[in-house]
């Protein structure tokens, strides 16, 4: 068994110091750390490109969890792959060629991930399975952080599961996760958290661990156990 990987966003953390947070929220227990792009068409914000994903590289070594909400996306992937990212995860609804995205991510060495928002049923992934290394829940829509949870997300979870099956594909799940809702999406099947404010809140290291260990306090006491495979 194997504890649900824990990954902070960097959208919620102090952009004026951005190197020091990652540092900061690496001692306090962070296992990935999630970088949220936005390009201000496919969702109504923007936020960094390659270029500061570059600079951000040299600050840690943990794996970069890049989730692209840009489109299109194919002609930025190579950009990404180079700035530092592990993990590139693009959405379903942002690439009418979802196969060949998969496939570009992956002949550039980097893990492949596909996103669905909260209308688009887990069946979109059904024949690209086997091109994917996770799969991303949007249980708030895309675009801002301090959203509230929506709780359709929790079925989709488990619906994407059973889909999975066997295979190695870790579950993500991005939106309102917080010591209320971690429990009920581990309990679902999803393995990594991704958590904006509920990491950052307080602003300091001190306070990123207390925010850290009381999610992962909320599993335990729920007796939900994880055992997928993860990087």
């Amino acid at each position: 068994m194997m504890r649900p990987i824990i990954a902070p966003s960097l959208l919620s953390a102090d952009f004026s110091r951005l190197g020091e947070e990652i540092e900061a929220v690496e001692r306090a227990g962070a296992q990935w750390l999630h970088l949220d792009v936005m390009d201000g068409h496919f969702v109504p914000n923007l936020t960094f490109g390659p270029p500061v994903i570059k600079a951000l590289r040299r600050w840690s070594q943990l794996p970069f969890d890049c989730h692209l909400m840009i489109e299109p996306c194919d002609a930025f992937i190579p950009a990404f792959a180079e700035a530092g990212a592990d993990i590139i995860t693009i959405h379903a609804e942002a690439t009418p060629h979802l196969d060949r995205s998969l496939q570009l991510i992956r002949s550039l060495g980097k893990k492949a991930g596909v996103a669905l928002n909260p209308s688009t049923p887990e069946s979109a992934i059904g024949y690209v399975l086997d091109r994917i290394d996770l799969v991303l829940v949007m249980s708030v829509n895309p675009g801002f952080g301090g959203q509230s949870f929506i709780p359709s997300a929790v079925d989709k979870i488990g619906r994407l599961h059973a889909l999975i099956g066997e295979r190695p594909i870790d579950i993500e799940v991005d939106g309102g996760i917080t010591a209320e809702t971690a429990p009920l999406v581990c309990a679902a099947g999803a393995n990594v958290l991704v958590a904006g404010s509920a990491i950052f809140r307080g602003g300091t290291g001190e306070a990123y661990g207390e925010n850290i260990a009381t999610i992962r306090e909320s599993i335990a006491v729920d007796g939900t156990s994880v055992n997928r495979a993860v990087a």
